[in-house]
């Protein structure tokens, strides 16, 4: 059992994490339960997350701003893909506006949390840094609902496969998870590791400042120019005002989403040819476009890579840039020799290599002192987890705009708090029957994921068991349904039923 002291502060709900999802999360608690003592608790000194941690230079959306951005908040500005200084930017002034600021607690990384289902509430453990020794406390809160706004992986460090010599490399090895702000790359030979969203902003960004730079991939990525800028939008912004152009541009922006993502799973081969005719348009005469950007898997099965207004090609047919297909056989003094027995020269190599998955924020979870394993659990609507009462995490979308599917998963838990209050519960949590076939939750080929998988929550084979990737049915399923649907346990003072079943993905 738990126990708690009295002096001990208690929080109605606790938000973890005040980056894009968890400001999200703060503004519609602050809207639809005004009632409710909530804290967003930040490890950093800073909020903003992903666009306050990455430093590199170009980082930007890799999807519009119209629906990256919050459906109560119009996105005013010229670009639709934006860098991360206007994303952040965004954030903060969303933030500000809800009166979120007072309720943000920097230097405080929560580090575990056991859930009591006597005094129904978690007693949460804190870490709090004083910014300016550097030197650590204990703290302890007690909550009853936890948010985990924290995202999938590591803030602390990024992913980097071993890499034979690199020990002897005399040059710099960067990761941009870790960017180095006095990072002088100009007139440098520099080759960046990968073929993902970053790798593929990057290029583009440093190859003005390079003596050359090469984009140096195991594996060609589907990459897609699309318009930095969105006219439409603008000229629904000019004739409807903000909001309403905002409003429509979402919608459209939406189903334009779905309609790419449907077609490319119905028409893989049709998707991949028209893919191909757009690279080959904005690449030199004669180039090897199936060499370098003709993926031996289907469009979306790894997530497309957008780059606007075709900047990557427009640095590759510059001369500036230019794209190697092999594998690194070691590194050299002088830079990377590959299995094709070619070797790259380098003065600066980027591991744009990936990101380490983690579940909670590294948060270390108990129910009634036993030890909780993500693994182990369903996914329950998207955001809720088998056995795991009064927590959600906030999951978005990997086949569209995170944020579409952040916002509908906040108004859920505000349902989820009002229908529980409307019926006395305290406690509530989703039941899964035993033996139902399961997979991964996130369905997903990136590197990333894979390597991941024996640790993450698992997902059933139907509704609400099933993690949605279309925006349209989890609307219908988190804004209709029942909130009481027969998968839900709940309990209150008055019927204070036993501890949460642990449901296993095996059964």
């Amino acid at each position: 059992m738990t126990s708690y002291e009295p002096h001990v502060e208690h929080l109605d709900v606790l938000i973890v994490g005040a980056g894009i999802s968890g400001i999200g999360a703060g503004r519609y608690l602050r809207l639809r339960h005004p009632g409710r003592s909530f804290a967003i608790l930040e490890a950093r000194g800073a909020s903003g997350g992903t666009w306050d941690l990455f430093r590199y230079p170009g980082i930007r959306s890799d999807s519009d701003l119209y629906t990256f951005g919050y459906e109560f908040k119009p996105w005013r500005d010229r670009e639709s893909i934006a860098t991360a200084d206007r994303v952040l930017s965004y954030v903060r002034e969303t933030a500000a506006e809800n009166g979120l600021d007072a309720h943000i607690r920097y230097h405080h990384k929560v580090v575990a949390a056991d859930w009591s289902s006597e005094s129904a509430r978690w007693t949460v453990r804190v870490e709090r840094t004083d910014p300016e020794t550097g030197a650590t406390e204990r703290i302890d809160v007690t909550a009853g609902w936890i948010f985990c706004a924290t995202g999938y992986y590591r803030y602390d460090e990024g992913h980097t496969p071993h890499f034979e010599g690199r020990d002897r490399f005399r040059g710099q090895i960067v990761h941009p998870q870790h960017w180095p702000e006095d990072l002088d790359y100009r007139g440098k030979r520099v080759v960046v590791v990968g073929s993902g969203a970053t790798a593929v902003t990057l290029v583009p960004a440093m190859a003005g400042d390079t003596a050359h730079i090469t984009m140096l991939q195991r594996t060609p990525t589907y990459i897609v120019p699309v318009p930095k800028e969105d006219k439409v939008a603008r000229l629904l912004r000019a004739a409807l005002g903000d909001e309403r152009g905002h409003a429509v541009t979402r919608r459209k922006n939406i189903a334009r989403q779905q309609l790419v993502w449907r077609f490319a799973r119905r028409f893989p081969a049709a998707t991949r040819k028209l893919i191909r005719a757009a690279n080959a348009r904005l690449l030199p005469a004669g180039f090897p476009v199936d060499e370098h950007f003709n993926p031996p898997y289907d469009p979306w099965d790894q997530r497309l890579c957008a780059v606007p207004d075709g900047d990557l090609f427009k640095a590759i047919s510059a001369g500036r840039a230019s794209v190697v297909t092999d594998r690194i056989d070691t590194f050299t003094e002088d830079g990377i020799l590959l299995r094709s027995g070619r070797e790259l020269p380098a003065d600066i190599v980027v591991t744009a290599t990936g990101l380490n998955i983690q579940l909670f924020g590294g948060m270390h979870l108990t129910v009634d002192g036993t030890d909780v394993s993500p693994s182990d659990s369903l996914v329950y609507r998207g955001t809720m987890l088998s056995g795991i009462p009064n927590l959600n995490v906030a999951i978005g979308y990997t086949n569209s705009s995170w944020t579409l599917k952040i916002g509908l998963l906040c108004e859920y838990v505000c349902r989820v708090l009002a229908h529980m209050d409307r019926h006395g519960h305290d406690t509530v949590w989703p039941e899964s029957e035993p033996g139902r076939p399961t997979r991964p939750m996130l369905d997903f080929g990136a590197g990333y994921v894979q390597r991941a998988l024996d640790r993450l929550p698992r997902q059933g084979p139907e509704t609400p068991w099933v993690t949605s990737t279309s925006y349209h049915s989890d609307r219908r399923l988190l804004h209709q349904d029942e909130i009481a649907d027969g998968h839900l346990r709940f309990s209150g003072p008055a019927t204070r039923a036993a501890r949460p079943r642990r449901t296993t993905s095996a059964g």
